[in-house]
């Protein structure tokens, strides 16, 4: 008895290659799952950055007020009042101003020769000043005044807002505070 062992090519069936059809259809499955792969990358891009502009807007908010609300306690009077700039007579007598400018968007501190910018990229800012005296019964229970001599509340808010990825988006949401002239 002989044995003869013989290597088999691959079967007719298993040689036989891609047809068009299939091609295609296998094609148009891959695009639509990397469309889909695409779109949670952009999406999760842009929710990222929009975070992370918000965090920064916010951290750059709180800064600006908590330094804002420390030199305005601290001073001696109001000198001076508009709605986008403030003037004041600090502890040790020198001018102190706050001021907005609409055009570059940039709210700055100004002592002596030394000027900050607190903020950049506010779309809105206001200062309003009130008298100190509370009205009982009321919402808003302090006075608005004008007169800058019996102004005692600095009432401020502002709204920053930045471009993320060419259109204007992630607006911050407007940031206020009343702050009490303690002398």
């Amino acid at each position: 008895m002989r044995f003869s062992l013989q290597a088999q090519g691959p079967s007719r069936h298993s040689r036989r290659g891609m047809t068009l059809l299939e091609t295609t259809i296998a094609t148009a499955v891959g695009s639509i799952v990397l469309a889909a792969v695409m779109a949670l990358f952009v999406f999760s891009s842009r929710s990222f950055v929009a975070m992370g502009n918000y965090m920064d807007l916010d951290r750059a908010s709180r800064n600006a007020l908590d330094r804002m609300s420390r030199d305005i306690r601290q001073t001696r009077s109001l000198q001076s009042y508009s709605s986008n700039k403030l003037v004041f007579v600090d502890y040790d007598t020198n001018t102190l101003t706050f001021a907005w400018d609409a055009t570059s968007g940039q709210l700055t501190r100004s002592k002596g020769s030394s000027t900050m910018v607190l903020l950049t990229g506010c779309d809105y800012l206001n200062f309003h000043i009130c008298q100190r005296n509370p009205i009982p019964g009321v919402f808003d229970f302090y006075n608005a005044t004008n007169n800058a001599s019996i102004g005692k509340l600095v009432d401020l808010s502002w709204k920053c807002s930045r471009t993320i990825l060419g259109a204007k988006i992630n607006t911050e949401s407007v940031q206020t505070a009343k702050i009490v002239i303690r002398n």
